[in-house]
């Protein structure tokens, strides 16, 4: 199987005034994380508020990627649903686009069981001859056995891996020495050196669309050893995050990407439109990427 290890944005998708995806500037996005030099794209997932648009939006922006970015680096397909006959439909498209692997986060809103949810990721595969990335996020819907699931899974060599967007380190050291190897990838940002330090493969998350800069000093200090160079990166890191907290992760992303001359649009709704207070901090950032060396 391919090594999926490094670095992926989870890539924001860019609307118009009238809330219809603008194609163009998600492309301008992509296009901006393969010059910086990230290993991948993960697509349609939470970030790009794929829960919040239509099945045939959803294979839309796969279809869109894969035309401008298919080749150039990994990318993975996000199709977690709460109905796995769309997943099935979504995973089958992203095989025929040529993606290297789905992926894919529990079904939710219902409590649905363990064996269910199973199912869910079983039928998933045997739709497609692609890799399986579980996307483990808790918070996402309530389940919150995911380590027992996959060491029911680990047998099925489909399984390449788990995202896990969660605080729970313990569980993601854990995830690493079950029975086979599995890649992992560290799904909170501004936690990338704990996860790196319990056994992560490489990480996958929204800053990363505008701090490739800076996330990727995280990573290549922590690989080459020198620990104190990539806390000192993580501490730049958070510190942007952490200005960003109150006005709401994605608006301010989106506004930031949009200072830096990317124009991303707001997020659908329920989601509400970023303040003026968010604006100015977002425009505070975006100057002072801008203004930093471009290799850290």
């Amino acid at each position: 199987m391919k090594d999926f290890s490094g670095m992926y944005a989870a890539l924001l998708t860019a609307f118009d005034k009238d809330g219809n995806i603008n194609y163009e500037a998600t492309g301008m996005l992509a296009e901006r994380n393969i010059e910086k030099g990230l290993t991948g794209m993960y697509v349609a997932g939470s970030s790009g508020e794929a829960m919040l648009m239509s099945e045939e939006e959803r294979i839309s922006l796969l279809e869109y990627v894969a035309r401008i970015a298919g080749g150039k680096v990994t990318l993975i397909a996000h199709v977690g649903s709460s109905s796995t006959d769309s997943a099935v439909r979504m995973a089958k498209k992203a095989a025929d686009l040529g993606y290297d692997a789905v992926s894919a986060v529990a079904p939710y809103y219902y409590s649905f069981s363990g064996e269910a949810i199973r199912g869910y990721y079983t039928d998933i595969m045997n739709a497609t001859s692609l890799p399986m990335l579980i996307y483990n996020f808790p918070a996402s819907g309530g389940f919150d056995g995911m380590l027992s699931l996959v060491s029911e899974m680990i047998d099925d060599p489909r399984l390449m891996g788990v995202k896990h967007t969660s605080v729970n380190l313990f569980e993601l050291e854990r995830f690493k020495h079950l029975k086979r190897p599995l890649t992992v990838f560290n799904g909170f940002d501004e936690m990338l050196i704990g996860g790196l330090s319990m056994g992560a493969d490489g990480g996958i998350g929204s800053t990363y669309n505008f701090m490739q800069d800076e996330i990727l000093a995280v990573y290549r200090a922590f690989k080459e050893g020198d620990l104190k160079k990539a806390m000192e990166a993580q501490t730049k890191v958070n510190r942007i995050i952490e200005a960003m907290l109150p006005y709401g992760v994605f608006a301010m992303e989106k506004a930031i990407l949009t200072e830096m001359g990317i124009p991303m649009g707001g997020c659908r709704k329920p989601f509400l439109p970023l303040s003026p207070e968010g604006q100015a901090c977002a425009v505070r950032i975006a100057e002072e990427l801008i203004s930093l060396p471009k290799k850290m």
